[in-house]
């Protein structure tokens, strides 16, 4: 029955394939398409340069159908998230390659290059970090806005009620086993012992739930407190949430030890959470939370932090992944939509967001494209952008901004376009942008590729038949023009920006109705597919 199945759709694909190739070519150069018969994939094997996807950890890691279509497609992938800065580089500074390490593994051992997406961008940075190297190592207000936080408020010695701290819920659930206890603190008299028995499945399974404080968003805060621990190797999680989620993990040692935590409050009235993942003995006390109320650093020094934690990223990084990794975005949208100025911003920025002109000026990429060839001069080094296809300024600036970092000395070895487009994107655009990019002598590749059939978000979007075939026309005419416009000794790959249209970013973040890629949500492939594979074979 399956085997007749895959009959079944393999006739009707090639009798949709038919119908596209019989319409007429918008090709603004007036040459028709050779014919293609043969509809037969992998896409990889049809093209002289590399297919890429991008690829989501979870679903790559656990859904064997959205794996084995990456795997038999493409011949490299780049991952959606785990190699950026917010994904890696944590509110202590520190970095934790966990997830991207454990993804390349998969990939390699799937016989897929990884590409490294992205070192420098506007987004997906961990703010909170870079914004605390922009305040001064000042003093902290002397009120502790957690005052049960010194534990001396409360009867009793054990148990798990409110009474024996005042301000504190202890809980012990799921899969957890344990006890609370009142014993003799850090130079005090009363402090919360949490003996954890069986560690839970879960970080949150035995936790001492806090009462609510006052915090204003945008401030920052020094979270401290004294822990020792009766084994090496344990952890303490603290988490500050009502509404926002923020933890910061301690690894206690046997003896009385202090630890800090600075972060930035992203909510009006948080509360401080305890948790305990892992089996051992810990005793807590004196958490204050004090607020910073030391000023900005002038702004040479701002600069000076700025600069050392993105050389720091980037060095760390491509050292990492050297010999792994051979090309990178090293610099990511750079230029302003509309305008075609250096994308930059003059005010305060939360949560993710973090410019890095804002503090090292125009040659910020400069910096960038350095740090990255003295940290691996063998690797190819590109700078990405989006919307250039459909904004001239931005393009012709984006070249020109190009040209300004080689005279200077950058090492940028491509360009990546990323074109998130739609069955409406005019096709002379397309073709203008790859002339231009190409008159660079730059190698050029397509980097995040997706094509929206509902591009003016239409409720309750279906796509109809001539959707379909639109979007197959248009990713043929997206594949052809980089052929045709490009020459192929700088023809470096094209990868399409996700794998199933229901994985595709612009439903899942965007939460569009839309279905932009090659696949339906059964990884069944899509007339779309068919397009790209025929302008891949075709001569």
């Amino acid at each position: 029955m399956m085997k007749l199945k895959h009959s079944v759709f393999f006739l009707m694909t090639v009798s949709l394939l038919g119908i596209v190739s019989c319409k007429k070519n918008n090709d603004t150069t007036g040459t028709p398409n050779p014919p293609v018969v043969d509809t037969a994939g992998p896409l990889k094997s049809a093209a002289v340069f590399p297919i890429g996807i991008a690829i989501e950890y979870a679903l790559f890691k656990n859904n064997a159908a959205y794996r084995n279509t990456v795997v038999r497609e493409a011949d490299q992938v780049t991952f959606g998230y785990q190699m950026k800065h917010g994904a890696i580089v944590k509110d202590d500074g520190s970095f934790d390659y966990s997830a991207a390490d454990e993804l390349l593994n998969l990939s390699n051992a799937s016989g897929l290059e990884v590409y490294g997406h992205t070192l420098v961008w506007h987004s997906n940075q961990n703010g909170n970090y870079l914004r605390s190297l922009l305040i001064s190592n000042g003093s902290t207000s002397s009120t502790n806005l957690l005052p049960s936080g010194e534990f001396e408020a409360g009867t009793g010695t054990t148990g798990t009620g409110s009474s024996l701290f005042t301000g504190w819920n202890l809980l012990i659930g799921g899969t957890a086993a344990g006890s609370y206890a009142a014993v003799t603190g850090n130079n005090s008299s009363r402090a919360l012992e949490a003996t954890v028995t069986t560690a839970g499945a879960n970080a949150y399974d035995m936790q001492a739930i806090g009462s609510g404080w006052t915090a204003v968003a945008g401030t920052q805060y020094k979270v401290s407190l004294d822990i020792k621990a009766s084994v090496s190797g344990g952890k303490v999680r603290l988490v500050n949430q009502n509404s926002q989620y923020q933890q910061f993990d301690v690894t206690p040692t046997t003896s009385w030890a202090s630890y800090s935590w600075t972060l930035t409050a992203v909510e009006s009235s948080p509360i401080l959470r305890l948790n305990f993942p892992a089996a051992g003995v810990y005793t807590i006390d004196n958490i204050k939370i004090n607020e910073i109320t030391a000023g900005p650093l002038p702004l040479a020094q701002a600069a000076t932090n700025i600069d050392t934690a993105m050389s720091r990223f980037i060095r760390m990084t491509m050292t990492r992944y050297a010999g792994k990794v051979k090309a990178w975005d090293v610099v990511n949208e750079p230029m302003s939509d509309g305008t075609g100025v250096l994308r930059n911003n003059s005010g305060a920025t939360t949560g993710d967001a973090f410019y890095w002109s804002q503090y090292l000026g125009r040659d910020y990429a400069l910096k960038a494209f350095n740090y990255a060839k003295a940290a691996d001069p063998s690797a190819l080094l590109f700078i990405n952008d989006y919307n250039i296809e459909s904004d001239t300024r931005k393009l012709d600036s984006l070249i020109a901004y190009i040209n300004e970092l080689k005279t200077k000395g950058a090492k940028i070895d491509g360009i990546g376009t990323q074109m998130h487009i739609s069955i409406a994107t005019p096709k002379a655009g397309i073709d203008n942008m790859f002339v231009k990019l190409a008159a660079t002598g730059l190698k050029i590749r397509i980097s995040e590729l997706d094509i929206r059939m509902n591009p003016n978000n239409q409720a309750g979007f279906t796509p109809s038949a001539q959707n379909l075939s639109e979007q197959s026309d248009m990713y043929q005419y997206v594949v052809e023009s980089f052929k045709r416009n490009v020459p192929a000794a700088q023809r470096y790959d094209i990868t399409v920006w996700g794998v199933a249209d229901n994985d595709s970013w612009i439903v899942t973040v965007l939460h569009r109705e839309d279905f932009p890629l090659l696949f339906n949500s059964n990884y069944g492939k899509k007339p779309a597919y068919l397009g790209f594979l025929k302008a891949l074979k075709t001569p």
